[in-house]
Protein backbone atom coordinates (compact mmCIF):
# COMPACT_ATOMS: atom_id res chain seq x y z
CA UNK A 1 0.00 0.00 0.00
CA UNK A 2 1.20 3.52 -0.75
CA UNK A 3 -0.17 6.90 0.19
CA UNK A 4 0.49 10.57 -0.52
CA UNK A 5 -0.52 13.96 0.84
CA UNK A 6 -0.49 16.74 -1.74
CA UNK A 7 0.22 20.43 -1.18
CA UNK A 8 -0.81 23.31 -3.43
CA UNK A 9 2.24 23.14 -5.71
CA UNK A 10 2.71 21.57 -9.13
CA UNK A 11 -0.64 22.13 -10.82
CA UNK A 12 -2.14 24.30 -13.55
CA UNK A 13 -4.75 26.35 -11.67
CA UNK A 14 -4.27 30.10 -11.31
CA UNK A 15 -5.23 32.87 -8.91
CA UNK A 16 -6.43 31.88 -5.42
CA UNK A 17 -6.60 28.26 -6.60
CA UNK A 18 -2.96 28.19 -7.69
CA UNK A 19 -1.77 25.71 -8.47
CA UNK A 20 -2.63 22.07 -7.63
CA UNK A 21 -6.28 22.66 -6.72
CA UNK A 22 -8.22 19.39 -6.50
CA UNK A 23 -11.57 20.95 -5.60
CA UNK A 24 -14.37 21.08 -8.15
CA UNK A 25 -16.94 23.31 -6.41
CA UNK A 26 -15.02 26.44 -5.42
CA UNK A 27 -15.05 28.53 -8.60
CA UNK A 28 -11.91 27.24 -10.32
CA UNK A 29 -11.94 26.40 -14.03
CA UNK A 30 -13.22 22.78 -14.20
CA UNK A 31 -10.81 21.97 -17.04
CA UNK A 32 -7.86 23.05 -14.91
CA UNK A 33 -9.08 20.97 -11.96
CA UNK A 34 -9.42 17.93 -14.21
CA UNK A 35 -5.90 18.60 -15.42
CA UNK A 36 -4.68 18.67 -11.82
CA UNK A 37 -6.46 15.42 -11.02
CA UNK A 38 -4.96 13.82 -14.11
CA UNK A 39 -1.49 14.99 -13.08
CA UNK A 40 -1.98 13.51 -9.63
CA UNK A 41 -3.19 10.19 -10.99
CA UNK A 42 -0.31 10.01 -13.44
CA UNK A 43 2.25 10.85 -10.76
CA UNK A 44 0.93 8.08 -8.52
CA UNK A 45 0.57 5.62 -11.39
CA UNK A 46 -3.03 4.70 -10.57
CA UNK A 47 -5.42 3.09 -13.02
CA UNK A 48 -8.27 5.25 -11.72
CA UNK A 49 -8.57 8.01 -9.13
CA UNK A 50 -11.86 7.86 -7.23
CA UNK A 51 -13.07 10.90 -5.33
CA UNK A 52 -16.16 11.61 -3.27
CA UNK A 53 -18.63 14.43 -2.68
CA UNK A 54 -17.97 15.23 0.98
CA UNK A 55 -20.85 16.40 3.16
CA UNK A 56 -19.55 16.15 6.77
CA UNK A 57 -21.37 12.87 7.35
CA UNK A 58 -20.33 9.55 8.86
CA UNK A 59 -21.08 7.73 5.61
CA UNK A 60 -18.53 5.22 4.32
CA UNK A 61 -18.44 3.73 0.82
CA UNK A 62 -16.25 1.21 -1.00
CA UNK A 63 -14.76 2.57 -4.21
CA UNK A 64 -15.39 -0.74 -5.97
CA UNK A 65 -19.13 -0.33 -5.44
CA UNK A 66 -19.20 2.88 -7.50
CA UNK A 67 -19.57 2.99 -11.27
CA UNK A 68 -16.46 4.21 -13.15
CA UNK A 69 -17.95 7.69 -13.71
CA UNK A 70 -19.73 7.96 -10.34
CA UNK A 71 -18.64 10.30 -7.54
CA UNK A 72 -20.19 8.82 -4.38
CA UNK A 73 -21.53 11.03 -1.59
CA UNK A 74 -19.60 10.11 1.56
CA UNK A 75 -16.83 11.22 3.90
CA UNK A 76 -14.83 8.00 3.96
CA UNK A 77 -13.78 6.10 0.85
CA UNK A 78 -12.30 2.61 1.12
CA UNK A 79 -10.74 0.25 -1.39
CA UNK A 80 -9.77 -3.40 -1.68
CA UNK A 81 -8.81 -3.16 -5.35
CA UNK A 82 -5.18 -2.82 -6.47
CA UNK A 83 -4.37 0.15 -8.67
CA UNK A 84 -7.39 2.23 -7.62
CA UNK A 85 -6.51 5.49 -5.86
CA UNK A 86 -9.01 6.85 -3.34
CA UNK A 87 -8.89 10.61 -2.78
CA UNK A 88 -9.99 12.89 0.05
CA UNK A 89 -9.93 16.68 -0.43
CA UNK A 90 -9.58 19.27 2.35
CA UNK A 91 -8.87 22.92 3.14
CA UNK A 92 -8.72 23.02 6.99
CA UNK A 93 -10.49 19.75 7.79
CA UNK A 94 -8.41 16.74 8.81
CA UNK A 95 -7.40 14.24 6.10
CA UNK A 96 -6.80 10.67 7.27
CA UNK A 97 -5.28 7.71 5.43
CA UNK A 98 -6.09 4.22 6.74
CA UNK A 99 -4.44 0.95 5.79
CA UNK A 100 -4.61 -2.72 6.71
CA UNK A 101 -1.61 -3.98 4.70
CA UNK A 102 -1.95 -7.65 5.59
CA UNK A 103 -5.43 -7.78 4.07
CA UNK A 104 -4.69 -5.29 1.22
CA UNK A 105 -7.29 -2.79 2.40
CA UNK A 106 -6.95 0.99 2.47
CA UNK A 107 -8.98 4.16 2.63
CA UNK A 108 -9.18 7.90 3.18
CA UNK A 109 -11.37 9.94 5.52
CA UNK A 110 -12.54 13.57 5.56
CA UNK A 111 -13.02 14.73 9.15
CA UNK A 112 -14.05 18.21 10.17
CA UNK A 113 -15.82 19.36 13.30
CA UNK A 114 -19.08 17.67 12.34
CA UNK A 115 -17.37 14.49 11.20
CA UNK A 116 -15.54 14.30 14.51
CA UNK A 117 -18.81 14.44 16.42
CA UNK A 118 -20.60 12.12 13.98
CA UNK A 119 -17.85 9.50 14.27
CA UNK A 120 -16.77 9.18 10.63
CA UNK A 121 -13.29 7.92 11.56
CA UNK A 122 -14.68 5.17 13.77
CA UNK A 123 -17.19 4.25 11.07
CA UNK A 124 -14.38 3.79 8.54
CA UNK A 125 -12.35 1.66 10.94
CA UNK A 126 -15.40 -0.52 11.60
CA UNK A 127 -16.00 -1.06 7.89
CA UNK A 128 -12.38 -2.10 7.39
CA UNK A 129 -12.67 -4.57 10.26
CA UNK A 130 -15.95 -5.87 8.87
CA UNK A 131 -13.98 -6.68 5.69
CA UNK A 132 -11.39 -8.61 7.72
CA UNK A 133 -8.80 -5.99 8.71
CA UNK A 134 -6.72 -6.99 11.71
CA UNK A 135 -3.89 -4.50 12.25
CA UNK A 136 -4.82 -0.99 11.01
CA UNK A 137 -2.46 1.97 10.64
CA UNK A 138 -3.40 5.63 10.15
CA UNK A 139 -1.59 8.71 8.86
CA UNK A 140 -3.04 12.13 9.65
CA UNK A 141 -2.26 15.13 7.47
CA UNK A 142 -2.18 18.94 7.68
CA UNK A 143 -5.25 20.71 9.03
CA UNK A 144 -6.35 23.76 11.03
CA UNK A 145 -4.66 23.53 14.41
CA UNK A 146 -6.19 24.06 17.83
CA UNK A 147 -4.36 27.39 18.21
CA UNK A 148 -6.25 28.80 15.22
CA UNK A 149 -9.58 26.98 14.91
CA UNK A 150 -11.75 29.39 16.89
CA UNK A 151 -15.38 28.55 17.59
CA UNK A 152 -18.18 30.14 19.63
CA UNK A 153 -17.99 28.89 23.21
CA UNK A 154 -21.25 26.93 23.06
CA UNK A 155 -20.19 25.14 19.86
CA UNK A 156 -16.72 24.33 21.19
CA UNK A 157 -18.31 23.00 24.38
CA UNK A 158 -20.69 20.81 22.37
CA UNK A 159 -17.82 19.23 20.41
CA UNK A 160 -15.67 18.75 23.50
CA UNK A 161 -18.58 17.09 25.29
CA UNK A 162 -18.41 14.30 22.68
CA UNK A 163 -14.62 14.25 22.15
CA UNK A 164 -12.94 15.81 25.24
CA UNK A 165 -9.45 15.52 23.74
CA UNK A 166 -10.43 18.04 21.06
CA UNK A 167 -10.87 20.95 23.46
CA UNK A 168 -8.40 23.76 22.82
CA UNK A 169 -7.76 27.47 23.19
CA UNK A 170 -6.61 29.83 20.45
CA UNK A 171 -3.29 31.61 20.70
CA UNK A 172 -5.28 34.75 21.55
CA UNK A 173 -7.17 33.05 24.40
CA UNK A 174 -10.61 32.21 22.97
CA UNK A 175 -12.52 28.93 22.70
CA UNK A 176 -11.27 26.52 20.05
CA UNK A 177 -11.30 22.91 18.91
CA UNK A 178 -8.37 20.78 17.78
CA UNK A 179 -9.96 18.36 15.33
CA UNK A 180 -6.65 16.61 14.67
CA UNK A 181 -6.13 15.87 18.36
CA UNK A 182 -9.67 14.54 18.51
CA UNK A 183 -9.05 12.25 15.54
CA UNK A 184 -5.84 10.94 17.13
CA UNK A 185 -7.70 10.14 20.34
CA UNK A 186 -10.51 8.36 18.51
CA UNK A 187 -8.09 6.24 16.48
CA UNK A 188 -5.94 5.32 19.48
CA UNK A 189 -9.04 4.31 21.44
CA UNK A 190 -9.84 1.93 18.57
CA UNK A 191 -6.39 0.34 18.71
CA UNK A 192 -5.16 1.94 15.49
CA UNK A 193 -1.44 2.73 15.09
CA UNK A 194 -1.33 6.50 14.44
CA UNK A 195 1.33 8.61 12.73
CA UNK A 196 0.50 12.33 12.87
CA UNK A 197 2.31 13.88 9.91
CA UNK A 198 0.39 17.14 10.12
CA UNK A 199 0.87 18.01 13.79
CA UNK A 200 3.00 21.06 12.97
CA UNK A 201 1.44 21.94 9.60
CA UNK A 202 -1.51 24.23 10.31
CA UNK A 203 -3.35 25.08 7.11
CA UNK A 204 -4.39 28.48 8.46
CA UNK A 205 -0.82 29.44 9.39
CA UNK A 206 1.08 28.05 6.39
CA UNK A 207 0.51 29.16 2.79
CA UNK A 208 1.77 25.81 1.47
CA UNK A 209 -1.77 24.51 2.07
CA UNK A 210 -5.16 25.72 0.94
CA UNK A 211 -7.27 27.09 3.79
CA UNK A 212 -10.95 28.02 3.68
CA UNK A 213 -10.62 30.06 6.87
CA UNK A 214 -7.68 32.01 5.51
CA UNK A 215 -8.74 32.35 1.85
CA UNK A 216 -12.53 32.21 1.98
CA UNK A 217 -14.85 30.74 -0.65
CA UNK A 218 -12.22 30.84 -3.38
CA UNK A 219 -9.76 28.58 -1.59
CA UNK A 220 -8.63 25.44 -3.39
CA UNK A 221 -8.41 21.93 -1.97
CA UNK A 222 -5.38 19.75 -1.37
CA UNK A 223 -5.71 16.05 -0.76
CA UNK A 224 -4.58 12.65 0.38
CA UNK A 225 -4.58 9.48 -1.70
CA UNK A 226 -4.30 5.82 -0.72
CA UNK A 227 -3.45 3.10 -3.26
CA UNK A 228 -3.11 -0.67 -2.97
CA UNK A 229 -0.18 -1.78 -5.10
CA UNK A 230 -1.06 -4.05 -8.07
Amino acid sequence: MSYAFTDRLGGVSEGPWGSLNLGTSNGDDPARVEGNLQRLGDELGVERLVRMTQVHSADVVWAGDAAPDEIPVADALLTDRPGIGVLVRVADCTPVVLAAPEESLAGVVHCGREGLVNGVVAAAVRRLRDRGATSIAAWIGPRACGRCYELPVDLADAVAAVVPQSRSTTSWGTAAIDVGAGVVSQLEALGVDVTDLGADECTIEHDRWFSYRRQGQDSGRFGAVAVIAP
